[in-house]
């Protein structure tokens, strides 16, 4: 039998479900097993579970037939435990490290009580700590051992599921339970104290609970939130059988009854009661306005019916008007407040910012799209892949790119664009229908019935979005930082991800009210669909010496005061690689001149032993023609895995980068799943990886499966035809993904000079074992 039982409901909590299992099953104190309940997630939150249960016993996986909500959830988890203390977690918060050991020591120290209680802290978006309030009654209670009627103080502690432990005999024996819907712990957190006949305390945190902006019934804003009524309505039904002769008691911990001058307990918890109502009732996260005098008469009526003789009741109960009048005036200053910086905002709009605020009140186009790319600074990337599939299987749209006045070039003969500013970019900006960008749209505010899609640029190997903020180097590129990026996410309707690593960041760094659709990255497809005959052209293109071994190297960018220039000297390693090998070297779309291709090597370049690719406009078409790819920290490495090729990681200032960035996953652990491929610290050893064969060798080809069968999950060449069904033509389901055995992966270079080799002199091609057709 376990010493604690830890239940964890969890629905819908991808992005913060690893913290938390990891907060329990990496706790000094073993003696624990953990019950993890899959609520009918939609997202990946059942799949993590069951990876967990099968890397630990320790851990339970129960999903449930028929979603539930967290009070059936933990009612479910707690019918399977066998811990003797029951402990409830919620699936976005985490234990503190040594919580358990602490409890344990607490427990045992004061004889097995019923419930034993600790400290807890808050922890916002931006992960700022604010204390629980309950730390004075906890060090005040110190190493007592007490009841409620002994200490009433105790049901001013946070009304929660995971701020005590419960002793199984106690839950069982009492028939304590969650309640089923919103503030399903309320009856449960008061029941189990007032039902103990020993309780003890911890001073100590033990939980951080977390405080998230969207995705949650505290933070939804409905009816729903009138439910709060009815579980103090069906606690106070309750008292009679919980409190017998409704007992007094002091604060100091001696006994009495109501007629010693100490409040009874029925008068404390009407009190925690009428704050709590009138905390929702004031909470415009909660109650909106149009509910406000509504969810007033039904908190009013509950406050008045179970208000023991003697009790006051608050000015702002006598009537609806009376609340108004003392609350308002807190509304009306947020108000006011809000109402003068609007005016602000719009004395400083421009006349152009001005003529969009007009157009947002004009009708939509349904068939205008908006396409942004890199800071919209060029034609690439994912909304690239978007446009061409919208004009190949929805011609009825029209598609518009808006690019920067210096972009302009680099939109294609053809395609319709805007310049971002201009009178017809607002005009646009307000009127689309569907606006698709990997970064965002200057000045867009967003409006009902508009559609954005955020296609990303990449998988995040980088901390990104509010995770970026702990750490001092700076985001990279024009998109928005930590401190707009909340303000950007707010405008996604969806946002694409091509693995389940991709969804679970989103969800953390991003966190609003956006759809996360799983259906690869569009700019990938090509990695399925290309042909030998197009890795021929490209490599023809690029110039690319027929025979030889492409490498792309393809550094990522890097903010330092050194002027970001990338560990690695291109002369040194073209000379040391020699001439069966030719340099592709691209440099970020982000980085200045520098991190390209050196002066110094323009003899290489004129022997062709390097080529500077760093303007090519599509990163996909120089991975097609690389025979394999050398980079460091790049997301382009989680593109490149699609094609099954060798990868080569030069870690040369890996320390300093994670330290000053933040990492999501150790690229140099050597794990399946996390390395891509070889690890090169400096030049000769890149050299040395390639003539030796270890950058093809078995040992890398084992790294790359697993890597790619990571994060490759979702492209299958299929993407971008998935994005335009579900996002442009509002079908209901995605197409649905094809298994590994049927995806296709577009031919090597080698084989791709093979098949021409292959072909007669009319250009057919020859079939036949190992033949590929073009």
């Amino acid at each position: 039998m376990p010493r604690f039982s830890v239940i964890v409901p969890a629905r819908g909590v991808q992005g913060f479900l690893r913290a938390c299992l990891d907060s329990v099953l990496e706790q000094s104190h073993r003696d624990v097993e953990l019950i993890a309940v899959d609520d009918c997630s939609a997202d990946a939150t059942g799949a993590i579970i069951d990876e967990y249960a099968r890397q630990d016993p320790r851990l339970t996986a129960l999903h449930l037939r028929r979603p539930s909500g967290a009070g059936p959830s933990r009612n479910a988890g707690a019918a399977l435990a066998g811990g003797d203390y029951l402990l409830f977690l919620d699936g976005d918060d985490t234990l503190a490290p040594g919580a358990l050991a602490a409890v344990d020591a607490r427990l045992r120290a004061c004889g097995e009580p019923d419930v034993l209680l600790w400290d807890h802290d808050r922890t916002d978006v931006w992960e700022r700590r604010r204390p629980s309030g309950d730390g004075a009654f906890l060090e005040a209670a110190g190493d007592t051992v007490f009841d409620a009627v002994q200490r009433p103080g105790v049901l001013g502690v946070e009304p929660a599921a995971w701020n005590r432990a419960v002793r199984r005999e106690h839950w069982t024996g009492r028939e304590l339970a969650f309640a089923d819907g919103p503030y399903e712990d309320v009856p449960y957190a008061y029941e189990s104290l007032l039902t103990a006949g020993r309780v003890a305390a911890l001073d100590r945190v033990c939980v951080t609970w977390r405080e998230r902006r969207r995705g949650s019934a505290v933070t939804t804003p409905g009816r729903h939130h009138f439910v709060a009524v009815e579980r103090y309505e069906e606690l106070f039904a309750r008292l009679d059988d919980l409190l017998p002769g409704d007992r007094g008691a002091g604060e100091d911990g001696s006994g009495g009854g109501a007629g010693d001058g100490r409040l009874p307990l029925r008068t404390i918890l009407h009190a925690r009661m009428t704050d709590r109502l009138l905390a929702i009732l004031d909470d415009p996260d909660r109650i909106v306005p149009a509910d406000r005098a509504a969810f007033f008469r039904a908190a009013s009526r509950c406050i008045r019916a179970h208000r023991p003789d003697g009790a006051p009741l608050p000015a702002a109960l006598r009537s609806y008007r009376a609340y108004r009048s003392l609350h308002g005036a807190q509304v009306l200053r947020r108000e006011v407040a809000k109402e003068l910086r609007d005016r602000g905002e719009a004395a400083a709009r421009t006349a152009f910012r001005r003529y969009y605020g007009l157009r947002l009140h004009t009708p939509l186009d349904a068939d205008l799209v908006l396409y942004g790319a890199r800071g919209n600074r060029a034609v690439t990337g994912n909304p690239y892949a978007v446009d061409r599939k919208a004009r190949e299987i929805a011609p009825q749209l029209h598609g518009v790119w808006a690019v920067h006045p210096d972009a302009v070039d680099a939109v294609p003969a053809g395609a319709d664009h805007v310049t971002v500013g201009s009178r017809r970019y607002w005009e646009l900006l307000a009127r689309a229908t569907y606006l698709v960008t990997d970064g965002d749209f200057p000045g867009a505010a967003g409006r009902p019935g508009q559609v954005c899609l955020q296609t990303h640029q990449g998988t995040p190997l980088k901390a990104t979005g509010l995770d970026s903020h702990r750490y001092p180097g700076s985001p990279a590129g024009p998109g928005p930082g930590p401190g707009r990026a909340l303000e950007h996410a707010d405008q996604w309707t969806y946002c694409l991800s091509a693995n389940q690593h991709s969804s679970e960041i989103w969800e953390r760094a991003y966190p609003s009210s956006y759809e996360t659709l799983a259906t690869g990255f569009p700019r990938n497809d090509r990695y399925a669909t290309a042909t030998a005959a197009e890795v021929r052209a490209l490599r023809a293109a690029l110039g690319v010496r027929p025979g030889a071994t492409a490498v792309l190297y393809a550094p990522t960018h890097r903010v330092r005061p050194d002027g970001a220039v990338p560990p690695l000297d291109v002369a040194r390693l073209a000379a040391a690689l020699g001439p069966r090998f030719q340099l592709l070297v691209r440099a970020h779309p982000y980085s200045g001149p520098h991190q390209g291709v050196d002066p110094h090597t323009a003899a290489l370049q004129e022997e062709g032993a390097v080529l500077d690719v760093s303007g090519h406009p599509h990163i996909e078409d120089l991975c097609l023609a690389a025979d394999a790819l050398l980079c460091d920290f790049s997301s382009v490495l989680f593109d490149y895995a699609n094609l099954d090729r060798p990868i080569v990681v030069h870690t040369a200032d890996w320390d300093a980068f994670r330290l000053t960035r933040g990492v999501y996953l150790d690229l140099l652990s050597g794990r399946p799943g996390d390395t891509p491929g070889v690890l090169a610290a400096d030049e000769a050893d890149i050299a040395g990886a390639f003539h030796s064969g270890r950058w093809d060798g078995p040992a890398a080809a084992s790294l790359r499966a697993a890597f790619r069968e990571r994060f490759c999950q979702y492209d299958d060449g299929l993407a971008a035809e998935r994005v335009v069904r579900r996002v442009l033509l509002g079908e209901d389901d995605l197409l649905p993904l094809l298994p590994p055995g049927e995806r296709r992966t577009a031919p090597s270079p080698r084989t791709a000079e093979r098949a021409a080799a292959r072909q007669d002199g009319a250009g057919r091609t020859l079939t036949g074992p190992g033949a590929v057709v073009g």
